[in-house]
Parts: structure tokens; sequence; C-alpha cells
């Protein structure tokens, strides 16, 4: 095979009850290969009850993957869902090629696409807690793999034996998990300064490649940003694994800031959606998430369905616009705007006047101003309250300190208890 050739792939799903749309799953799994540059020459798919505990497919499918492998020369087979590691020591004993499973690849993608410091540690701790209870099961995938240059950044590389123990890969856990938690504080307090300003959060989250990197720079536009603070926008899966936060002026009155997110994809590993929570956190803060979603796609409907479980996963339940982008390549008719669905194109900036005017009515239509009697013996909710509102007067009392503090409508009940009627 040449240097430049790439390598073949097999991909691999069984239709268990329950499963909605197994070829839909296995045309994304196909684009997932894809994306980490291997081409698939085949796919092999059985209807089950329950996965074969040994080796996830039958014996006669086995056999079946077996020929299919010898006939089309295939190094790699990729399995729709998680394996786990006897299953693989299994496969690979058998088939005598490289197995995947469907998380080992979106790590391996992740690992691809991470530009930055913070992107790269997550990668490193989603590889890490895949592999813990995987060492014995990959010992010879990883002698077999050697150089390849494909796989997990610790399986691959020209690494012919398995160089990290159990107690290095948790230890490296350890330390990544307290790097993590350092760039979480300092998040926090650039949280803290935002709501201090009283500047609103937009988080734009969506299915991967659905285009929220791409709304983020047609508002730039929109809104005469300089050209450097547009973001990575490309047609790929996975192209932004970092979080990027702009300041977009709505008028003269008005701004918010938004940001661009980690996209979903279906059956998102649990633990890789939580190494990277500090990306996410930035949805979960938001005053307003703009749910982006690639109208063209004929499975739309399970894409948003997937991003708004895993939202739901991660306890992120605020206020949502569904954004139906790339409208111009839409030829029928569609409706501008309806309720809190707006239809718009990133790409020729058609619909962007309307959702400004939704999301400045979301944002800043119910700010109220509200006088709180906070008692002398809780200076911590005096202190919040001046870090999160617009304080306007502050009287010292004999039970307390009044203060008259202008809000969103949205945050009044944070502090109800301390509201005050005269």
């Amino acid at each position: 095979m040449g240097d430049n050739q790439k390598q073949s792939a097999i991909i691999v799903g069984i239709d268990l009850p329950g499963t909605n749309d197994l070829v839909y799953e296995m045309q994304e799994l196909d684009h997932l290969t894809e994306a980490l540059d291997l081409e698939t020459i085949g796919q092999l798919t059985q209807k089950l009850s329950v996965p074969n505990r040994a080796t996830y497919i039958g014996k006669g499918k086995v056999r079946e993957l077996q020929a299919m492998c010898e006939v089309g020369e295939a190094t790699i087979v990729v399995f729709n869902d998680e394996l786990s590691p006897s299953q693989i020591r299994n496969l690979e004993s058998l088939l005598e090629v490289t197995v995947y499973d469907r998380t080992m690849l979106v790590v391996d993608i992740f690992a691809k696409r991470a530009q930055t410091k913070e992107a790269q540690m997550q990668v490193l701790l989603a590889q890490s807690q895949y592999l813990l209870p995987r060492l014995v099961g990959m010992r010879a995938s990883l002698s077999r793999q050697g150089g390849s240059g494909v796989g997990l950044a610790t399986r691959g590389g020209g690494e012919t034996k398995l160089e990290l123990d159990r107690r290095k890969i948790e230890t490296r856990m350890q330390s990544l998990k307290r790097d993590l938690a350092k760039v979480d504080e300092q998040r926090e307090e650039q949280r803290k300064k935002r709501k201090k300003q009283m500047t609103p959060l937009v988080a734009l989250v969506g299915y991967t490649n659905a285009g929220k990197s791409s709304l983020m720079n047609a508002i730039l536009r929109y809104t005469q940003q300089s050209i450097e603070k547009a973001v990575l926008e490309k047609d790929m899966l996975f192209a932004t694994l970092d979080t990027s936060v702009r300041q977009v002026s709505l008028n003269q009155q008005h701004a918010f800031f938004l940001a661009d997110t980690v996209g979903f994809v279906s059956k998102l590993p649990h633990h890789l959606v939580k190494a990277f929570r500090s990306t996410l956190s930035e949805a979960k803060d938001a005053d307003l998430l703009l749910h982006v979603v690639d109208y063209t796609h004929e499975h739309y409907l399970e894409m948003m369905k997937t991003t708004d479980e895993t939202l739901a996963s991660l306890g992120i339940d605020q206020p949502r616009l569904h954004i139906f982008n790339k409208i111009d390549q839409v030829p029928k008719e569609v409706p501008r705007i309806h309720e809190n669905e707006l239809f718009l194109s990133a790409k020729t900036g058609e619909g962007l006047p309307h959702l400004f005017k939704r999301i400045e009515e979301l944002l800043y239509g119910c700010d109220v101003t509200e006088t709180f009697l906070i008692p002398y013996n809780k200076p911590d909710i005096f202190a919040e309250v001046h870090q999160e509102t617009v304080v306007q007067s502050v009287l010292k009392e004999d039970d307390g300190w009044r203060v008259q503090a202008l809000l969103r409508h949205s945050e009044v009940d944070k502090w109800k208890d301390y509201q005050s009627k005269t």
C-alpha cells in the first residue's frame, strides 16, 4: 500500500429492536470513517434481538466478514456500537485486522481536529477513559498496527507494544482532570465578568456540520465585525472542538456574547461528552440557545432529537430558538419565522434580520427593575445581586440593605425571597 493510499475499511452494524433507522446510522458511520481518511469498501448488517456477547455479530456473519476482508484487502473493520474489551480481542483474533468501534472512531476524529491545548487535553482524557478498561484486549491490535498512523494517539505512531500501564494512564487522567479544572475556573471568572456587565450569552448548539460556525461568521459579517474575529468554517464533521466567544452588537443599546460549541452526533459516548464538559459549559450558562439545524438533510428531525437528548443529559434546558439553516438549497417555499422557529441561510444572509429581531425580543424585551431587602447577615446574597445585576441604588436600613437593581425577568425568581414591596 502506498503512503498516500487510504486504508480500506468495512463497516458493520446490527439491527436491534428499537433501532429507529439502521440505514441512517450506517450512512453516518460511513461519513465518520471518511472523516478519519478511511475508505469504506463494504458494509455488513445483521438483524439480532441482542448483540452476540463474544463477537457482537453471529458466528456465520463473522465468517462472512472474514471473507469480505480477504477479498477487499480491508485493514480495518468499524462497528456501529461500542464494543467490550473481550469483543475487540475476539474479533481481532478471528479477523486478523484492526477492529474499531464507533466510540474509538469519534475519539480519533476529535484527536485529529483538536487544535488548542484545552481541546487536546479533553481528547487525551477521553482517550484515556476509553483505553483503561481495554488494555489487555488491545495488546494484539497495538502490535499489529505498528506505524500505520491511524488510531488512538496511544495506539499508533510506531508503537509496537503497550508502553502505558494502568497506573500510568490513571496518573495521566488525574493530571488532565486537574488541568481542565483550572480551565473551568478561568471560564467561571470570564462568566462572572460577563454577568457583571449584564451582557447576555447566546450559544450555538446542534448536530455536527449543521452550520454553527458558518452562522457565527454570518452574524459577525452582518454586524460588520473585523475579519480577524471569524471562526474556522469547514464542510466536515467536528470542525469545531473549541469554544469561540465573540461580542455582537444588536444596536447602540444592546449587545450579547455569542459562543460556538462542539457539535453532536448520534450515539455520542457519555464519557466523551463529559470530557468536553468545559467546552459545553457555555451552553449551560447561556441565556439563549440557537439550535442550528441542517434543513437540507433528509434526517434532520433525527439530528434534532439527538441534540435535544444530549443537551437534556447534560442538564441544559435553556430557552432556545430552532434555526433551520441552508434554506438557499431548498427549492420549496419555506416560512421565514414561525413561533420559535426561524428559517435562514448563513451562506447568503437571508433571514438574519428576523433572527436579530427575535434575539433582541428574547434577551432584552423583558428587563425589569426590582427592589430587594437583603438582611445584613446575608452578605453573600448582597454580593451575588451586585455581581449578577445592574445595581441602581443601595440604602442602608435597620433590617438590611435595600437594593434597587435592573435584571432580566427570568432572573427575578432567583432572589424572590428578598423582594421588597415597599
